[in-house]
């Protein structure tokens, strides 16, 4: 049993979860109710070794500015022996641990509790950065985080710092080296508040680097040589001498034609054997009497005064269809903060009208911008999340039956439609049905010149 000066001070078992920017309550009491305004009350940090709050002689002393936010007990609590205290809008400083003591005469007791803080950041971004000598090089960002996330990702480089609000930024980074791997996420998880955030991307196959053929057919030519030099004298030793000659300035022809094609690669890193730039005009036979279409047939712009509906398509197609192969193409948007277009592709018997909903069922495979928001047009019209306002460059592999969308400013994978059938001859599509801007179809070297070298 206690004596009468006795007593005990009883805090929280478990860590106080505060969330970054909210409020928290830091409880802490006496073992049994007793008026406490003539006991000495401390609240202390531990990680700092500061006085967060002193209350002595029946008054609070002023406390340091760093703690202006921790709002002290009342009197009316004090008197049953309850010390919480009040944070008001949590800081990533507040993170640690604290000791809530109480002092009666020359006895004395305290009890210590712990504080997390945790916030859930923005991200991931998954972003494709380059070719590495055997795969594609896949990186994941995100930042505002705390504590220190957990990123899952096989075979990862990892790299975390704080910025000057003690959050944590991250980079995460894997080569992908199997070509049928498909689509690649990146997880990332707050330890505490169990909260997490996934980011996926989707790598065709025909990102990957292709193995160099020379080399096997050197080396058996090389040995070919070497027999003939043993077997036929002067002669042939000089006839190996200059083939020697001639494949060592093909390798060099060989090197100097990566590097120059590894310059001219976008950072989405397309491989330009595979994939060629889809030469593109606009019909005007196709097109809704809303657009007008410039005299050169490479951009469309809206009528003033046009209202969208009425049976009003405000759609054109490109002159140009395709029937197998693949290639890109590459459009650029007028920065307009608040249009409604779309891009894409359909099939040359797909159904334009007014109300009809542009889906791969019935023969469109489209992304579109609706006001301020992004969204693939599949049949429940998926939200897509840009990071940055797109330049777009559309990639079609018809033979394997996908369309793919990235994003030029930042080299980013917008959406994939995959596993497609198709059928026919398919067409550029391109709706404007609201904004002052424009939809310019570019050159086949445009985004070539304007992306940073890898």
């Amino acid at each position: 049993l206690l004596s009468t000066d006795e007593f005990l001070v009883i805090g929280p078992r478990d860590p106080i979860v505060a969330v970054l920017g909210e409020e928290t309550i830091l409880p802490c009491f006496l073992s049994q109710a007793e008026n406490a305004e003539n006991m000495e009350l401390r609240w202390l940090c531990s990680r700092f070794l500061e006085a967060v709050f002193i209350y002595q002689n029946q008054q609070k002393e002023e406390e340091m500015p760093q703690y202006a936010r921790w709002a002290s007990p009342v009197s009316v609590f004090l008197t049953r022996g309850e010390a919480a205290v009040h944070i008001d809008k949590v800081q990533v400083s507040d993170d640690g641990l604290y000791t809530c003591s109480f002092k009666k005469g020359d006895y004395y007791e305290e009890a210590t509790l712990e504080v997390k803080v945790a916030v859930v950041g923005c991200g991931p971004q998954v972003l494709m950065e380059g070719q590495e000598e055997d795969g594609v090089h896949v990186a994941c960002r995100a930042s505002g985080w705390f504590p220190k996330p957990q990123v899952q990702w096989r075979d990862r480089s990892e790299a975390h710092a704080q910025d000057a609000d003690g959050l944590f930024r991250l980079e995460a980074s894997v080569v992908v080296r199997d070509s049928s791997v498909g689509n690649v996420t990146c997880s990332i998880l707050n330890p505490i508040l169990g909260q997490e955030k996934v980011k996926a991307i989707f790598i065709p196959e025909s990102f990957f680097p292709q193995a160099s053929s020379w080399k096997p057919a050197f080396a058996v030519s090389l040995m070919v040589l070497v027999v003939l030099i043993f077997g036929a004298g002067y002669f042939l030793k000089k006839e190996y001498l200059t083939q020697v000659q001639a494949l060592k300035a093909r390798d060099q022809r060989e090197k100097v034609y990566k590097a120059a094609r590894r310059k001219a690669q976008l950072n989405v890193v397309w491989q330009k054997k595979q994939l060629k730039a889809w030469s593109v005009t606009l019909d005007p036979r196709s097109a809704c009497s809303n657009l007008v279409i410039s005299q050169e047939k490479t951009s469309l712009t809206l009528k003033d005064g046009c209202v969208y509906g009425n049976n009003n398509t405000c759609s054109v197609l490109g002159r140009e269809g395709i029937t197998s192969g693949r290639c890109y193409r590459e459009v650029e948007v007028g920065n307009e903060e608040r249009g409604i277009w779309a891009l894409g592709i359909c099939r040359e018997d797909a159904n334009r009208s007014y109300g009809i909903i542009k889906s791969p069922e019935n023969g469109f495979w489209v992304m579109e911008r609706w006001m301020d928001k992004f969204y693939a047009c599949t049949t429940t019209r998926l939200l897509i999340t840009v990071w940055q306002f797109p330049h777009r460059v559309a990639f079609l592999d018809y033979d394997n039956g996908y369309v793919s969308f990235y994003n030029l400013t930042d080299g980013s994978h917008i959406f994939s439609y995959l596993s497609i059938s198709f059928t026919g001859t398919l067409f550029p599509y391109f709706m404007l049905m609201s904004g002052n801007m424009s939809l310019t179809i570019c050159s086949s070297s445009y985004g070539l010149k304007e992306l940073p070298l890898p």
